[in-house]
């Protein structure tokens, strides 16, 4: 199957030729002709498997072919990171149609706030945004739906983790009944299905490779005390040669430790946590995808709304919380079926934990022996009962909900103004071969 296949309008094909896309994901061709048949659909996929064009691709065919133009689309994204990933997409997806979109996000001047707010007002075709400052939007301004045709909420799971389940029903409670809701989330726990009884018109269910890692990522684990996992850190990076790395941490103060450590070590290491001005974090992520920056140390703000290929090394310096979490942490590498390693160090304290990700994803991590100069290890034994799971010696940190962002037109109608625009061996871990 190819995309032409779908029959979209011809500029939308040319702009996905021009990207270098014929051949739909499995989650593309699934989803897409349920969408382009006007159902609602609640849609389960792993990160990286394509859902966001999934989506974007029939909604953008549907405005283009539209009579009257009005704001059609409203995307509702959990962090300022994925909207603006969104919003980028729909500026490459539709580089040859005339679409207008505008993310719509806090933390930004109240210049931001004005050009959003104007943006809404005057019916920009797709607005993305997050769920708090939507609602401040809404509570404030006057703003219309009433012609809204699609809402999409994207990573709902991760909205529900972060407490917005209110927020979403209350923003609802702005749109018109008779519109296309599509539900993406990358699992499927009881109170998503809730939330999709409730919002849902009898919808078509799509499940792609529900919390399984992507085929192409080399797993690997070491067992190693908190004191070791530096050492561990300078040793991989000594005796590999990654060029692209992200290494999560469960906490923001262990994020900036590190770094301020580890940036003696590879100067070209950038911090990413949500203590950083929007800019900031724009600037970095910017970096990071152009290869100015090699090493991003990050908190799990960072394991989801980016879209960074040819990540070759994901490294979990602290277990994460639970499965789901550890599937998007090493979801960043792999993509676009390309292959990436991810590395977790697991302490003392965090096998039990550790354990049950093993559990939920079906599979053992090979534990590979830490360098005969750091020490000795603890030895993998998740079964005896240990002290509580986290024994990290860092701070913690948080998940924050805003954003900011400007309008955009696509096309290449560029305008000023309102800012509209149209069990292993000693060493280091080997890289997979393409």
């Amino acid at each position: 199957m190819t995309f032409q296949d779908f029959n979209f309008n011809p500029d939308l094909i040319e702009g996905l030729l021009a990207m270098g896309y014929t051949k739909p994901t499995p989650i593309q061709e699934q989803a897409i002709p349920v969408i382009l048949h006007d159902r609602d659909l609640i849609a389960c996929a792993q990160t990286g498997t394509g859902k966001t064009a999934a989506y974007l691709l029939p909604i953008l065919h549907n405005i283009q072919k539209a009579e009257h133009r009005h704001l059609n689309t409203l995307i509702i994204a959990p962090t300022r990171e994925l909207a603006l990933q969104i919003d980028q997409q729909i500026e490459a997806l539709g580089y040859f149609i005339n679409v207008s979109s505008i993310t719509v996000y806090g933390g930004g001047s109240g210049v931001v706030w004005e050009q959003q707010k104007k943006a809404m007002q005057l019916g920009a075709d797709v607005v993305i945004a997050t769920p708090g400052r939507l609602i401040s939007m809404l509570t404030v301004g006057d703003i219309s739906f009433k012609h809204l045709e699609h809402l999409v909420l994207d990573e709902a799971d991760r909205m529900l983790d972060m407490g917005f389940y209110d927020d979403i029903v209350r923003i609802i409670s702005y749109l018109p009944e008779d519109r296309q809701t599509l539900l993406f989330s990358a699992t499927m726990p009881p109170k998503i299905r809730a939330l999709a009884n409730q919002i849902l018109r009898e919808p078509a269910e799509i499940n792609i490779a529900i919390s399984k890692p992507a085929d192409g990522i080399l797993q690997m684990a070491y067992m190693v005390y908190d004191q070791q996992k530096f050492g561990l850190l300078k040793h991989l990076f000594k005796e590999t040669d990654y060029k692209s790395v992200i290494i999560f941490c469960s906490r923001k103060e262990t994020v900036k430790r590190l770094a301020t450590d580890l940036k003696k070590v590879i100067p070209n290491l950038q911090a990413f946590h949500s203590d950083l001005e929007q800019e900031q974090r724009e600037e970095i992520m910017r970096n990071f995808k152009n290869r100015q920056v090699q090493v991003l140390v990050g908190t799990d703000i960072l394991s989801r709304g980016i879209d960074v290929t040819g990540i070759d090394l994901v490294i979990n310096f602290d277990v994460p919380p639970d499965g789901e979490d550890y599937i998007h942490r090493i979801g960043r590498t792999a993509r676009a079926e390309t292959t990436g390693t991810a590395i977790t160090f697991i302490n003392d304290q965090d096998q039990q934990r550790f354990a049950s990700i093993e559990r939920l994803i079906g599979r053992e991590i090979p534990k590979t022996i830490i360098p005969p100069a750091l020490g000795e290890g603890p030895s993998y034994q998740p079964g005896e009962r240990r002290g509580g799971g986290g024994g990290h010696r860092h701070g913690g940190g948080g998940k924050g909900r805003s954003g900011g962002g400007g309008p955009r037109h696509g096309g290449g109608n560029k305008s000023g103004g309102g800012g509209q625009r149209h069990g292993g061996s000693h060493g280091g871990p080997k890289k997979p071969q393409p």
